[in-house]
C-alpha cells in the first residue's frame, strides 16, 4: 500500500512501464504466430485434401477413358482389319495400363470404401470384355487370312468353334462385328460406365464432405483469430491509454510550456516529473541571462532590426516556399558617408529601418545583413501581394526623399529587389532570385522594385 502510494506521488516509471509492454507485446506476437501456424495448417490440410480428391477423380476418369479407348480400337480393328488398331489396343492394355495404374491410385489412397468397390467392379467387367474382344479380332483375324503368328499370344489362345470354319469370310466379319457392336457387349459397356458414375459421385460427395469439414474447421479458427484481434485492440487501447496519460499528454503540455517559455508542470510518469522540476529550476535561474544574450545576439545594435545571424536563422526555420524575400539597397549611400560623415549616415540608415519597419506587416521579419542592405522577410506571400509591395516601396522611398526640419538629413532612396518562394527553394536559390531583381532595379536607374521572374 505504502509502495503504491510512492508510485501515485512520484508517478510510475517510464523504464517499468517499458518492460510492461515489451511483455505484452511478446505475448502477443506469440499468440498471433501460433495462430497463423494454426491457420496455414488448416489451408494446407485442405489443399492437399482436395487435391487427392481430384487426383482420384482424375485416376477413375482414367479408367473410364482407357476402357472406351480399348473399345474404340477394337471396333476400328474389326471394321477395318488395319492390324495398327490392334497394336494401339494392346500398347494400352499391356503397356501403358491407364486402368491399373488408377486402379492402384484409388487403392492406395482410398483402400476399403464404396468408391474403390466401384472402381474395381469396373475394372473387373473391363477385363471380362476383353475376351469378347480378343474373340472378336480372331475372327478378323481368321476371315483375312491373316498370318495368326504374328498377332499378340491374346489372340493366338483365343480358339474358335468349329462351326466357325463353315462361315464365310463376310460371315466371320459380321459375327465379330454383331460381338463389338451388339447389345450384350453394349450391356456389359453400360455396367461399366454405371460402377464408374457410382464411383465418382461417392468421390463427389467425400470431397463435399470433406470440404465442409475443413470450411468448419476455418471457420473456428477465424472465430480464434476474432477473439485475438478484439484482445489485441484492447491491449493496445491500454497501452495507448497508459502512454497518452503517463507521456504523450505531460509531453505535449512541456513542449507547450517550454514554446511560450512557462514553468512546466509535474505531472505525468516519474521521469517527466523529475525532467520538470529540473527544467523549471534552469528556467527560473536562467530566464533573464536568455532573454538578454538572445536579443543582444540576434538584432542589430544601431537600428534595432535583426542582424545577419538573425537572417540566417530564420531562412533556416521558415517555410520559404509560402515567403516573399525583399532585398533593399540604399542608393550611393556611400557617397552620403564621405560627404557628411558616418554619424549622418548612421541616421539615415535608423531614418530608413524605421520606414522599411513601419510599412511592413507585424508577422514579417526585417533584417539588416549588411551595411546598408536591409532584407525582409514576408511570410505567406505570393505574387499577388506585387502591387501592394510596390506601394511599399514607393511609400518608403516619399519618405526618404523628404528632407524635413526636424531630421535636416540628406535625400536618399532605394532599390528593391523582389522574390516569391516556390516548391522546394532553397535559402539560396531565393536570395540568388532577388538580388537578381535588385540589380535589375539599379539598371533601370535605381529608386523602385523588381521582381524576379525566370
Amino acid at each position: 500500500m505504502r509502495k503504491l502510494k510512492r508510485i501515485i506521488k512520484q508517478g510510475a516509471s517510464l523504464k517499468a512501464l517499458n518492460y510492461i509492454m515489451l511483455g505484452m507485446a511478446i505475448i502477443i506476437t506469440v499468440i498471433l504466430l501460433i495462430a497463423m501456424h494454426q491457420t496455414t495448417l488448416i489451408y494446407e490440410e485442405t489443399h492437399n485434401a482436395t487435391r487427392n480428391l481430384f487426383s482420384l477423380r482424375k485416376s477413375a476418369y482414367e479408367l473410364q477413358q482407357a476402357s472406351d479407348y480399348l473399345t474404340e480400337q477394337i471396333r476400328y480393328f474389326v471394321t477395318s482389319g488395319d492390324k495398327a488398331y490392334l497394336d494401339d489396343y494392346f500398347e494400352e492394355a499391356n503397356t501403358t495400363k491407364r486402368r491399373e495404374n488408377a486402379l492402384s491410385n484409388l487403392k492406395a489412397n482410398q483402400g476399403d470404401t464404396v468408391a474403390f468397390y466401384n472402381l474395381n467392379e469396373a475394372m473387373r467387367e473391363s477385363l471380362d470384355l476383353m475376351n469378347d474382344e480378343y474373340y472378336a479380332a480372331r475372327l478378323i483375324v481368321d476371315a483375312n487370312g491373316y498370318d495368326i503368328s504374328t498377332y499378340p499370344e491374346e489372340i493366338q489362345n483365343v480358339t474358335l468353334p468349329s462351326w466357325i470354319a463353315s462361315l464365310s469370310t463376310d460371315e466371320k466379319k459380321e459375327e465379330a462385328e454383331k460381338i463389338v457392336f451388339g447389345k450384350d457387349y453394349q450391356r456389359k459397356k453400360d455396367t461399366i460406365s454405371t460402377h464408374m458414375q457410382t464411383c465418382l459421385t461417392e468421390l463427389e460427395t467425400e470431397m463435399s464432405n470433406k470440404q465442409t469439414e475443413m470450411a468448419d474447421k476455418m471457420q473456428n479458427q477465424v472465430t480464434i483469430e476474432h477473439v485475438l484481434t478484439v484482445l489485441l485492440i484492447i491491449i493496445m487501447f491500454v497501452i495507448v491509454l497508459l502512454t497518452t496519460s503517463l507521456v504523450i499528454r505531460p509531453l505535449g503540455v512541456c513542449i507547450e510550456k517550454i514554446r511560450d517559455e512557462e514553468d512546466i508542470p509535474v505531472k505525468g510518469a516519474y521521469e517527466i516529473k523529475f525532467l520538470a522540476k529540473t527544467y523549471n529550476l534552469m528556467h527560473q535561474t536562467n530566464l533573464a541571462k536568455k532573454e538578454k544574450l538572445t536579443y543582444e545576439a540576434t538584432h542589430d545594435k544601431l537600428t534595432g532590426l535583426y542582424n545577419r545571424r538573425g537572417y540566417d536563422f530564420l531562412m533556416k526555420n521558415l517555410e520559404l516556399d509560402s515567403c516573399a524575400l525583399l532585398l533593399i539597397d540604399l542608393d550611393k549611400f556611400k557617397n552620403i558617408n564621405d560627404e557628411y560623415g558616418h554619424d549622418v549616415g548612421d541616421k539615415i540608415l535608423i531614418k530608413a529601418s524605421d520606414s522599411v519597419f513601419g510599412n511592413f506587416r507585424s508577422q514579417d521579419y526585417i533584417c539588416r545583413i549588411g551595411g546598408d542592405e536591409i532584407a525582409v522577410i514576408m511570410v505567406n506571400a505570393d505574387p499577388r501581394l506585387s502591387k501592394l509591395i510596390t506601394k511599399k516601396v514607393r511609400k518608403i522611398n516619399e519618405t526618404l526623399l523628404n528632407t524635413s526640419e526636424e531630421d535636416n538629413l540628406p535625400p536618399i532612396s532605394v532599390s528593391v529587389g523582389v522574390a516569391f518562394g516556390d516548391d522546394g527553394i532553397t535559402r539560396n536559390d531565393i536570395f540568388k532570385r532577388a538580388d537578381e531583381a535588385l540589380y535589375n532595379t539599379k539598371e533601370k536607374g535605381r529608386k523602385g522594385v523588381s521582381f524576379y521572374s525566370s
